[in-house]
């Protein structure tokens, strides 16, 4: 459901409203009880709620089509070996 943003003209009063798009839009301001509450046009606010629906899904900034995981894996292996070889380099020494 969207939420939408209304004013009042006679006593500005702002509120913002939970609505379903098939209702009417409100009239009545529940400050002043005037009927000159109309509504605002502003940004779209929504929400998703349900499994799968987190800020941090479309963070990676990967594209579906980039595959650099191959890449990633193989320097990650690499850079684990090397301070491996070093440590027992130097055991063997001492």
């Amino acid at each position: 459901m969207p939420i939408y943003e209304y004013r009042c003209s006679a006593c500005g009063h702002q509120d913002e409203h939970l609505q379903k798009v098939s209702e009417p839009p409100l009239s009545v301001c529940p400050s002043c009880g005037k009927p000159s509450y109309q509504k605002l046009l502003s940004a779209a606010g929504f929400q998703l709620k349900g499994s799968g629906w987190y800020v941090t899904d479309f963070k990676s900034g990967k594209k579906p089509s980039e595959k650099p995981a191959e890449s990633k894996t193989e320097s990650k292996t690499e850079t684990k070996a090397e301070p491996k070889k070093e440590s027992k380099a130097a055991a063997t020494s001492d």
